[in-house]
């Protein structure tokens, strides 16, 4: 074979096994203008021989999002029964940690002097125990005349009107009933029954807290079918 032809026929044969080589997946050096990408792995980003590993940047970690502090709903008288309760076994509970009074004891007279919360008292001056205003105290703000009933001590009811305090929140007034009660001596009595919900409520409407004769049993019906005893703590 003369020598021009065997070196086109060796020429020929190398550039088709580098061809087949490529083609078949075995690693071939590429010319340095060449398109060939390394890929290392699926998923991998191709490059171009040499080129550098670009790492993905992480994100910066989101500033936190500021919490808006949740204002617990004073009772008042758009409530549900239930509601209602929720709303005030804070004050009640607060009232027996600061002063003593049973917080089922508490809940009950709220509801009952209150008619959960729909009186005229409660809802404009944010009276809900009927606080009269013998002296404004230490929790009240001023002093407001309603119209009430009293009643003898022979059960005979009859309308009048009266001076009662008045608050800004309601938690003022759950504050003033339990300090004026702690702060009576007539009713140091009851104070001795302050584990016993329905003996304080008894000694309490013995001392004379109210002037109906079936206050009692009022409030007792209350804390029964409610079961406020459930919040004494």
């Amino acid at each position: 074979m003369l020598p021009g032809i065997r070196r086109t026929l060796v020429t020929t044969v190398a550039a088709t096994f580098a061809a087949l080589a490529v083609g078949g997946g075995v690693a071939a050096a590429a010319p340095a203008d060449g398109p060939l990408f390394s890929c290392r792995s699926v998923g991998d980003p191709c490059r171009q021989p040499g080129a550098p590993v670009t790492v993905p940047s992480t994100p910066a970690p989101s500033a936190p999002v500021p919490t808006v502090p949740v204002v617990a709903a004073e009772p008042n008288g758009t409530m549900t029964t239930g509601e209602f309760i929720a709303a005030a076994v804070p004050g009640a509970q607060q009232s027996r940690r600061e002063h003593g009074v049973p917080a089922s004891v508490t809940l009950a007279q709220a509801i009952l002097e209150s008619g959960w919360g729909k009186s005229a008292l409660s809802t404009f001056d944010k009276n809900f125990f009927g606080m009269k205003c013998n002296g404004q105290g230490n929790y009240a703000t001023g002093c407001r005349t309603h119209d009430t009933s009293e009643c003898t001590t022979a059960g005979q009811c009859f309308p009048t009107q009266a001076s009662f305090r008045t608050y800004t929140s309601a938690a003022d007034s759950f504050r003033d009933h339990g300090a004026t009660l702690a702060s009576l001596a007539r009713y140091n009595v009851a104070f001795q029954f302050k584990n016993d919900p329905n003996r304080f409520v008894a000694e309490m409407h013995k001392a004379g807290y109210a002037t109906d004769p079936q206050y009692t049993v009022k409030l007792t019906n209350v804390m029964a079918k409610y079961n406020l005893y459930q919040y004494d703590i």
